[in-house]
């Protein structure tokens, strides 16, 4: 079995977990999540612990138990605590502003570029070179960074554009003469 599918996923309080019709909705603090639960997987909700098993004995039944425990557990700590990323931005005159749910970004292009932010999805810049962006559904947080990092991805010789702040760039030598 899957080792990750093998652990079970600790309700904390404050978060209600239900499940209906083969949909999982997670309700906490940070807001209502759900999602809907594979045919492959059996679930079972034991004194406040969730725990996933296969259905059957498949090599995709297993897999997909460890999947479904961790997007579920993601969830749980997305509605409890929250998921934020953080970029940097590197560059001459880059800079960014948030303004509500709308980020500009100034980053050498001879236009701004706006991008606006989905619901649940929050964007701040506690200075013009940073941003951070906050929300409970951990894959729409990390794809909109994604997308903010791919308006200007980091060049290799002098590491200028958008990055991820814990990314680590190498730098490329110039040509020699």
């Amino acid at each position: 079995m899957s080792r990750v599918g093998k652990l079970p996923v600790a309700i904390p309080a404050g978060v209600e977990v239900s499940v209906k019709d083969a949909t999982i909705s997670v309700k906490g603090a940070g807001g209502t999540l759900e999602l809907r639960l594979n045919s492959l997987v059996s679930l079972q909700n034991e004194a406040g612990k969730l725990n996933f098993k296969a259905a059957n004995d498949s090599r995709e039944a297993d897999a997909m138990s460890g999947t479904m425990r961790q997007l579920v557990n993601n969830m749980v700590v997305g509605v409890s605590k929250g998921f934020e990323k953080k970029l940097s931005l590197i560059g001459v005159g880059y800079k960014a502003q948030a303004t509500g749910a709308k980020l500009n970004l100034a980053v050498g292009y001879s236009h701004p570029v706006n991008i606006d932010m989905p619901a649940g999805i929050s964007v701040a810049t506690p200075t013009p070179t940073e941003i951070l962006i906050k929300g409970a559904d951990r894959q729409r947080v990390g794809q909109i960074a994604a997308e903010i990092r791919a308006v200007r991805p980091p060049e290799p010789y002098k590491g200028k554009g958008i990055r991820y702040a814990d990314e680590k760039i190498t730098i490329k030598e110039t040509k020699k003469k």
